[in-house]
């Protein structure tokens, strides 16, 4: 239940969501193009983050770049 602390955990880096259009799912509602994110947790896939609705989200890798400058 390690996912229950995630909120808590400190940040591992800063990503910048890029785009919010998904496929498959609806993203646009929690994500916004341009603002930069703290990553807490991070897969192969995913990278989990506190997004707008200030909760915990686990959100493709393809939305964002590592690069926020």
């Amino acid at each position: 239940m390690i996912h229950t602390y995630w909120e808590e955990k400190q940040t591992i880096k800063q990503i910048k969501c890029v785009h919010a259009d998904a496929k498959k799912f609806v993203v646009h509602n929690v994500l916004t193009p341009g603002k930069v994110y703290d990553v807490k947790n991070e897969t192969d896939e995913f990278y989990f983050i506190i997004d707008n609705s200030n909760r915990i989200g686990g959100f493709k890798k393809e939305y964002f770049s590592e690069n926020i400058s």
